[in-house]
């Protein structure tokens, strides 16, 4: 019998992320922490699961660029943060805390470390 060395992980087991707030606006950066791992996070971490993952917070849009060369891609989420840092009256609901939020999501065949 065949073991698979094809696992589900959180995806914060195979990258990092880096976070910032522009008013009303999030963007969110993704870098897998080895090159092997880009390709499956560029095939998973689709606008649509991205904007599925923060359906709670009623974003308009999400919007991915992809950084190839650098392992990553960056996430622009528009109109996520309440009205911005200064107007919403959530605490702590901006920027870093929010990529942490991105990075339990689920990646699905990742590689036994």
């Amino acid at each position: 019998m065949a073991v698979s060395n094809q696992i589900t992980v959180a995806l914060h087991e195979i990258a990092h992320a880096r976070a910032g707030d522009k008013g009303n606006h999030l963007n969110i950066s993704v870098f897998a922490y080895e090159p092997a791992d880009y390709p499956l996070l560029a095939e998973q971490l689709t606008e649509a699961r991205v904007l599925q993952h923060f359906s709670s917070r009623s974003p308009t849009s999400v919007k991915r660029y992809l950084l190839p060369k650098l392992g990553g891609m960056n996430f622009v989420l528009e109109n996520v943060l309440d009205g911005g840092v200064n107007d919403s009256l959530n605490l702590d609901s901006h920027g870093k805390t929010l990529s942490f939020h991105l990075l339990k999501l689920t990646i699905f065949g990742a590689r036994r470390r």
